[in-house]
């Protein structure tokens, strides 16, 4: 293992540290825990958004704090889910009594502890909800959708329940606004290697020089097969086809397309991928609105990217419309 790094177990304190110094102007540490907040947190009226999970996912989550996205985040370790006592100081700090919203990805750790957060908060008076966003296409059928893992769909999730709250809607409002984002969202993952967790010190998978994963996840979890290494056009006409036929979509939708790299894969290569991802949609009579290309949600250093899709209605492509503020994410107005 070739890492910039001091004390593997001790890197996402220093993280931490670094990361509210950087971005001061827009967050600020939530008490003793591993919980980061929004800096003018808690807006009176309004419904605080949180959601947390583990390190190593860079800029997810912490770099999406800040106006018109997320109030605060509950940092875990590298891959790990965050300890419910982090994220109920990050309720506490954001809670301007209108209530909170959890948004979390479909993992039993993430769930668990989030749970335990919002019985506690409940028991000092704080009303919780929650939204599991579950984009991930592969592993599970659609007919078992609620079982699939939420990866970088998630954003959009972040992005329009975000909105929602700024423009001052209810615990309720902002809850059915990421439910609905989540069912309409669908995502698929490729690796051409896998990345290494520090403190294990060895690669998540293995693969042949000409192997790729096919549905690999976001934690450097194997994919739903091998495949041999083709061209960008290839692979992303597979991966896009794959992602409509799921949902469905259906001629004449609209929708937001997302290539995210997850933490290894120059930007040349992402917008290769997003040209044949975008001519595929529009093949099959689906209008590209909005359009994103970049890191969002990462998996260490593994070489891969994914496609995102999301249908969008006329709410839910205002919300992704509206401005946002973040440390590391603006939409502008």
């Amino acid at each position: 293992m070739k890492k910039f790094i001091n004390d593997p177990y001790q890197m996402v304190d220093e993280m931490v540290e670094a990361f509210i110094q950087v971005h001061s102007d827009k967050v600020k540490k939530a008490a003793d825990t591993r919980a980061i907040v929004r800096k003018d947190a808690p807006k009176k009226g309004k419904v605080g958004i949180v959601s947390g999970g583990g390190s190593g996912h860079k800029p997810a989550f912490v770099g999406f704090i800040g106006q018109g996205m997320l109030d605060a985040v509950a940092v875990g370790e590298i891959f790990t889910s965050p300890p419910p006592n982090a994220v109920l100081e990050a309720v506490e700090a954001v809670d301007g009594g209108k209530g909170v919203l959890f948004l979390l990805g479909n993992y039993a750790g993430d769930v668990m502890n989030f749970e335990l957060a919002a019985q506690l908060a409940k028991a000092r008076g704080i009303e919780v909800a929650q939204s599991i966003s579950t984009d991930d296409i592969s592993g599970f059928p659609p007919q078992q959708a609620h079982m699939r893992r939420g990866v970088v769909g998630s954003m959009f999730c972040w992005k329009a329940a975000g909105a929602k709250a700024e423009a001052g809607g209810s615990l309720a409002e902002c809850k059915e606004v990421a439910d609905r984002m989540n069912r309409n969202t669908r995502s698929i993952g490729v690796a051409l290697g896998p990345c290494t967790i520090p403190a294990k010190g060895a690669p998540t998978f293995e693969l042949q020089d000409d192997e790729i994963e096919y549905g690999v996840g976001h934690h450097g979890e194997p994919g739903m097969r091998k495949d041999k290494l083709d061209t960008v056009d290839n692979l992303t006409a597979q991966m896009t086809k794959d992602v409509i036929a799921d949902l469905p979509f259906r001629n004449g939708d609209r929708a937001a397309l997302m290539i995210n790299g997850l933490g290894g894969t120059p930007a040349i290569e992402l917008y290769l991928a997003y040209r044949k991802a975008r001519q595929t949609a529009e093949s099959l009579g689906i209008s590209v609105e909005i359009s994103l290309v970049g890191q969002y949600f990462t998996a260490l250093e593994m070489a891969g990217y994914s496609v995102t899709l999301a249908k969008l209605d006329e709410g839910l492509e205002n919300l992704l419309r509206a401005p946002a503020d973040t440390c590391m994410f603006k939409m502008p107005a």
